[in-house]
């Protein structure tokens, strides 16, 4: 018998429903026990997410400062053949219920040793934050075989508007007559995700070791080369106000609130103009930089690899008997 650990934190419920999807396979399995772990933090996250509240968590994000959270239900010392890590982005980083998680004592008891696959529900800036998750995994001494990202169907632009609207309305949309696209990932995307768990359940019943081929050629991860140079941008701004915040006292401190409307000014310039600014310039500039863009996707398609990956070996595929 396989045991799977699931560890997840959803405010809207979108990133719950994912991993129910994602693990589907592994339920329905008899040679599987799935056990999911909903992680809980002391002082709840709202949702819909008040705007200065929503606003004055992104230093603590961005500076990975913990929540406490609730003790878990699962034994620290239980042992598991996978440990699944669903989580949210907040901020260009893991939610902050997840940094709880993985800055706790029964994390570095439980993922000592253990494969991990992090399973991503979020607007399309991710790369970032997984950097943040594979450094804490490694830390915990666990082994990163697998990521999957599924992103809103908004596209870059659209959801830029949708998931903030979302976040602060619990509406998903759309919204002003179609102006405002539909917030959050696709039903059709949130299905076929099982395709994952299959995979999973392939190898446990083949008796294959997880590694870093696991997920691959099944289209894990989308890399958006023209946001890669716009998360790090955000990335540096956030942590430079991140800085200021902290220095001005702990969350919901009066100094913080004061600057807070400052901050989101800042913010809506920040997504209005530089943000596509960057992307167009980024694309402009791709034909020169192609070798250099090329590795960056690569990396960050890591372990699983792209969905464009894919597409080129089909493409490949084709070519290949054509011409045989």
């Amino acid at each position: 018998m396989k045991k799977v650990l699931v560890v997840h934190y959803s405010q809207s419920g979108q990133l719950s429903d994912i991993a129910r999807h994602f693990t589907q396979p592994l339920v329905d399995d008899e040679n599987v026990s799935v056990v999911f772990e909903n992680v809980c933090p002391q002082k709840p996250y709202p949702f819909p997410w008040p705007f200065f509240q929503f606003l004055d968590t992104f230093p603590n994000s961005v500076y990975l400062d913990p929540p406490t959270i609730e003790p878990l239900t699962v034994s620290a010392d239980e042992d598991f053949d996978l440990i699944i890590i669903a989580y949210q982005v907040w901020f260009l980083s893991p939610s902050l219920p997840m940094t709880g998680f993985m800055q706790s004592s029964a994390a570095k008891k439980l993922l000592k040793d253990k494969p991990v696959v992090t399973l991503i529900g979020c607007r399309n800036m991710w790369l970032l934050a997984q950097e943040e998750m594979k450094k804490m995994i490694a830390g915990l001494g666990g082994r990163l075989v697998g990521n999957v990202a599924l992103v809103d169907e908004a596209g870059s632009i659209g959801s830029f508007w949708a998931t903030p609207v979302w976040v602060l309305t619990g509406k998903k949309g759309p919204h002003l007559g179609g102006l405002i696209p539909r917030a959050g990932v696709s039903e059709e995307n949130i299905k076929r995700c099982d395709r994952f768990g299959a995979r999973i359940v392939q190898w446990f019943d083949e008796g294959r070791e997880l590694n870093g081929d696991l997920l691959k050629n099944l289209g894990a991860v989308q890399i958006e080369e023209s946001l890669i140079a716009s998360e790090k941008t955000g990335r540096r701004a956030f942590r430079l106000w991140g800085r200021l915040f902290r220095a001005l006292g702990p969350e919901g401190a009066r100094l913080r609130r004061c600057l807070l409307a400052v901050y989101a000014v800042f913010l809506v310039v920040l997504i209005v103009t530089v943000v596509p600014l960057n992307m167009l310039l980024n694309k402009l500039l791709a034909p020169l930089m192609r070798e250099r863009i090329d590795a960056q996707k690569a990396y960050f398609a890591e372990p699983s690899g792209s969905a464009s990956e894919v597409a080129d070996e089909k493409i490949m595929r084709v070519q290949s008997t054509e011409y045989s």
